[in-house]
């Protein structure tokens, strides 16, 4: 019985990637039929084809030009389909030290205030005093008294943002997290308290997570998992007691679905057009939403 039982289990196992045994995949070539995963797929005129056939059945080599492989989003299939996530990474990581290296200076001229606080010792300015580029800045810092902070995001970053970026392309990836980001910075500007400081990767992160979302749904791969944990940050974010900025994630979130939604549903012929579109129309109301604030507070 257990070995019959452990069969039909094994028979019951969703495919895996010709090219990525370890992944998971209900989504096959239209040409072979071999199962593909969101990296190996390449945008055909009816489905998708894997790189191998793009190529005419090779699969080493460099494929020519006009054919060259692309992502389910129509991004190009890279060597190293997590280098930007590395980078980003490697970046927040190094402002991290930075912040610790130089002390609370740096973290006060770049995180974001919504209006100045004035004090004996340091005033500090804020947005609505001109410095916008604290919507952008503060998406880099992390509280340096708080490593789980940095922890947390930057391990979300590598297992969200790594697949994300193989399905979309650097380029559009890359779109997606500072778009998302600079949402969630715009909501927090516009309605937490202006006093309050806000910084974190958070608002990016959480962006991503709505993307990741849609891509799934679009493949039609199992969502609970990536619901479950969605659903324990956000009981996290709006439990009292945390200091968590449910500004800058709620943001980010739904800046990455909207986002998210375009880059993955957009038809083939105008693919480009509507993704960065959808891009240009979130930065729009991120404008909006910052000029409105602006003009309140002063």
């Amino acid at each position: 019985m257990d070995q019959a039982a452990a069969g039909m289990q094994g028979a019951h196992r969703a495919p895996v990637c010709y090219r990525h045994p370890d992944r998971e995949t209900g989504v096959r070539c239209t040409r072979c039929e071999r199962p593909i995963c969101p990296e190996c797929m390449v945008s055909a005129s009816v489905g998708f084809q894997c790189p191998a056939c793009v190529r005419g059945g090779s699969d080493t080599g460099p494929a020519p030009a006009a054919s060259r492989p692309r992502t389910i989003a129509g991004g190009t299939v890279t060597a190293d389909p997590r280098l930007l996530t590395k980078v980003l990474i490697g970046v927040n990581l190094a402002v991290f030290l930075a912040q610790l290296a130089v002390g609370s200076s740096l973290t006060d001229r770049f995180e974001l205030i919504g209006q100045a606080q004035f004090s004996l010792f340091s005033p500090v300015q804020g947005v609505a005093e001109g410095q916008y580029y604290r919507l952008l800045t503060a998406m880099f810092l992390h509280s340096p008294t708080n490593y789980t902070h940095i922890l947390f995001n930057m391990l979300s970053l590598w297992w969200i943002g790594g697949p994300l970026e193989a399905a979309l392309g650097r380029a559009r990836y890359l779109a997606l997290y500072f778009v998302s980001g600079l949402a969630g910075s715009a909501l927090t500007y516009m309605v937490a308290d202006p006093r309050l400081p806000s910084l974190g990767a958070s608002g990016a992160i959480f962006g991503l997570f709505g993307a990741t979302g849609v891509l799934m749904r679009r493949l039609n791969y199992d969502l609970r998992p990536l619901v479950a944990l969605l659903v324990i940050n956000l009981i996290i974010t709006f439990t009292p007691g945390f200091n968590i900025s449910w500004e800058a994630h709620i943001g980010g979130l739904v800046a990455g679905v909207a986002v998210g939604y375009a880059m993955v549903h957009a038809p083939r012929e105008r693919r480009t057009v509507i993704q960065y579109g959808a891009c240009a129309v979130v930065l729009a109301v991120v404008v909006v939403l910052t000029l409105v604030r602006t003009a309140q507070l002063t």
